[in-house]
């Protein structure tokens, strides 16, 4: 993570980097990770209550600090009966095994035993709470041959292929429309060797058409726009008409339904950092720079370098994803003569 202030002793806009986003509370409770102490999860979890999807999303990022080191076990050592405690344990294990499955590390399989294992143990204690069944999905993109047979169940919906969606259905029953869990169905499709991309096109193009106002799954589809584009440039097929592909239906419309479906949607809702970025990015692509210099005003100072770093010549150099960024948002503002307020940084 990256901290520090909008811009540097000459002026010019750096964006800031940081897991907890506008997260006041989530962001101090990771520096008390950083520093090994466990309290400030428990704590922080424990205001979070029910709030399912704020619950989601802390846990997750709170779990990817955490599995870098034993601060969940040493709570674990202490509060042996916690619940909240045994469910980040099933988060942290997730974490790591996702991580050795990106690394094509030798331990992958046995991680993902222990991982389902500890997710199974969370949810029979938290039955109520969604975060242990996002776990099990979550695990399902390392089943790659689909050997699991939660992982290849047909579904309700004709047009999308076997897949988990028993599991899809345990997370929409306690929480549903989960953020979290429709992402990690559509790293499940792209992990699949056979027609992945054009089968996580068509799922988030069809969670996008039926996406409730308000909920961020109408911004489902430009993540899946955004790898296709990643992949061909990868595979070296990228041409022009691909650069043009945001301005262009079915796109557009996707477009418009997050602008205008989510972003704009009359009753607040939390946003995350992540996908105000994937909503710039495509406007600004689309040359819609108004509506871009809206969502750039509301990122406030935070960036995220997704989808910045596939438009660059090296997706693996953090420092052309920024340019990126700092060029886009320059480039939106310039077209409605102004100047975003960089958002608090606590």
């Amino acid at each position: 993570m990256r901290g520090g202030g909008a811009s540097s002793g000459r002026g010019e806009f750096r964006p800031v980097y940081h897991p907890a986003g506008h997260d006041a509370e989530l962001r101090v409770a990771l520096e008390e990770v950083g520093t090994g102490r466990w309290m400030a999860i428990r704590d922080l979890l424990a205001r979070t209550g029910t709030q399912w999807p704020l619950r989601t999303s802390r846990s997750q990022v709170l779990a990817a600090a955490a599995a870098r080191s034993g601060v969940v076990q040493a709570w674990l050592v202490e509060e042996p009966g916690s619940v909240d405690a045994q469910v980040m344990r099933a988060r942290v294990a997730v974490e790591r095994a996702l991580h050795a499955g990106r690394a094509g590390h030798g331990s992958t399989d046995a991680l993902a035993r222990e991982a389902r294992e500890a997710s199974v143990i969370a949810a029979d204690l938290a039955q109520a709470d969604p975060v242990p069944w996002v776990c099990l999905l979550a695990l399902a993109q390392l089943d790659r041959g689909l050997r699991r047979v939660e992982h290849r169940v047909r579904p309700t919906e004709p047009m999308l292929p076997l897949g988990p969606w028993r599991l899809l259905d345990q997370v929409n029953a306690r929480d549903p429309c989960s953020r979290e869990a429709y992402h990690r169905v559509l790293q499940f499709l792209h992990a699949q060797a056979v027609g992945s991309q054009a089968v996580a096109l068509d799922f988030a193009r069809w969670v996008g058409s039926w996406a409730p106002p308000g909920t961020a799954l109408s911004v489902l589809p430009l993540y899946a726009y955004a790898e296709n584009y990643r992949s061909q440039r990868a595979r070296g097929a990228e041409d022009r008409l691909m650069r043009r592909q945001w301005a262009q239906e079915p796109i557009a419309l996707d477009v418009q339904r997050a602008l205008n479906g989510w972003f704009r949607h009359p009753v607040p809702v939390a946003r995350s950092v992540l996908d105000l970025n994937y909503l710039a990015h495509a406007l600004w692509a689309s040359h819609q720079f108004t509506d871009a210099a809206e969502v750039f005003t509301a990122l406030g100072s935070y960036a995220a370098r997704l989808p910045w770093a596939y438009v660059t010549d090296d997706p693996g150099r953090p420092d052309l994803a920024e340019a990126e960024f700092v060029r886009a948002r320059g480039q939106a503002l310039a077209a409605t003569g102004g100047a975003a307020r960089a958002g608090p940084h606590r």
